[in-house]
């Protein structure tokens, strides 16, 4: 029992600063600002358990996936960078009439599909379970024991009920998102937005950043 415990705590507390759910749930209002409460919801659970299952390969197949394309951690936080980057960019131009001309007659359905469409990419990956994540999970997987049978199988219960236990999280903080409209009200939320927006870019150009670092220190090294 001790070992579960040990194995549930170790990566929980390395995962859950990284995915942050309460300020995920900012972003996710931000994306998901013209959504009803159903869809938010619904697009929350989606993102819960594409995160469950982006987190349990990360951490048990995620290396062996890796070595398999030839893709290092460096160029997955450029890739990874790149697409937060653009979604917050993404944000920060919307037009104010948006909201508007989603709502026209037809176009809530078209809306609802869009968001159900983007549930795994961009929201769940890269904005929920980034490379910061998956670099991490990848480094505690390939650490992980691989002596005793009975080992290996307290580090599996203690991983994956902590990989329950943060998409749990994330749902919840995610479908509850929508309080933050009703907290803000009309301007604070789009002044919410605006600056989640703004924070978001930044977060994809310093993963950008990181990546790009890590592959100019590799140039450098070889010579």
């Amino acid at each position: 029992m001790a070992g579960v415990l040990t194995s549930f705590m170790a990566v929980f507390l390395a995962v859950f600063p990284i995915i942050d759910p309460l300020a995920g749930g900012l972003l996710f209002f931000g994306l998901t600002s013209l959504a009803t409460p159903v869809v938010r919801r619904r697009l929350a659970r989606m993102v819960a358990i594409y995160s469950f299952i982006v987190l349990n390969l990360s951490l048990f197949i995620g290396g062996y996936l890796l070595h398999f394309f030839g893709i290092s951690l460096p160029v997955l936080r450029v890739a990874g960078g790149l697409v937060v980057a653009a979604a917050g960019w993404k944000m920060l131009n919307a037009r104010e009439e948006y909201g508007e001309t989603q709502h026209k007659q037809g176009s809530l359905v078209v809306l609802e599909e869009d968001y159900f469409r983007k549930a795994f990419y961009p929201i769940t990956m890269p904005l929920t379970t980034g490379p910061g994540t998956i670099s991490v999970l990848i480094a505690l997987g390939t650490g992980r024991p691989v002596g005793s049978i009975t080992e290996t199988m307290h580090f599996t219960i203690g991983a994956v009920a902590a990989t329950t236990a943060l998409a749990a999280t994330i749902y919840i903080c995610y479908a509850g998102s929508g309080v933050i409209s009703r907290l803000f009200g009309g301007n604070g939320t789009e002044i919410a937005i605006r600056l989640t927006a703004f924070i978001l870019f930044c977060i994809g150009v310093q993963i950008l950043w990181t990546g790009l670092d890590e592959l100019l220190l590799s140039v450098v090294a070889r010579r």
